[in-house]
């Protein structure tokens, strides 16, 4: 069921860390078990390789964990969800792609602090929607995406940027 609900997203991406992290992260937990380690003999000497190698681990697939997605409600009208949080197509009134050369300033001064902002360092682009609803106090999302414009596209919005 998962599967064929997944295959009917217009869009869908999962915000993984980069591929280069994972060998930084591997030599970083051998370097502080074999501090540990020190040449001593017995249970010292493979216990915290056994304990320290599964932290990256859990590490990069925790800050990975985050998904952007694009469904159709049961009305079939297009909502984008990102993580735990979801947006109603209907409620946005312009859409724009935040080019990475634009993200600091997106994220910087001219950031609302009422904003809903799911960011990742490691990705560049991102997808800002002008939110168009009285019971709302967010006035805009910006949520990081590698596609920003599959994204827009996957909600039917014209991109502005």
């Amino acid at each position: 069921m998962d599967n064929e609900k997944r295959a009917a997203d217009p869009y869908s991406e999962r915000l993984w860390v980069p591929l280069w992290w994972w060998p930084i992260a591997f030599a970083i937990a051998g370097l502080l078990a074999a501090e540990i380690h020190m040449g001593a003999p017995g249970v010292r000497a493979w216990l915290p390789y056994a304990l320290l190698f599964p932290v990256p681990v859990w590490v990069l697939l925790w800050l990975s964990r985050h998904r952007v997605r694009v469904h159709g409600d049961a009305s079939g009208t297009p909502e984008l969800h990102a993580d735990r949080a979801h947006l109603p197509v209907n409620f946005v009134s312009r859409a724009a792609v935040v080019a990475p050369t634009a993200k600091s300033a997106a994220m910087g001064r001219q950031l609302d602090p009422a904003a809903y902002v799911q960011h990742r360092p490691w990705i560049g682009p991102m997808v800002l929607l002008v939110l168009d609803d009285p019971d709302d106090p967010t006035p805009y999302w910006l949520i990081s995406t590698r596609h920003p414009e599959r994204v827009l596209a996957a909600l039917g919005l014209p991109s502005a940027g």
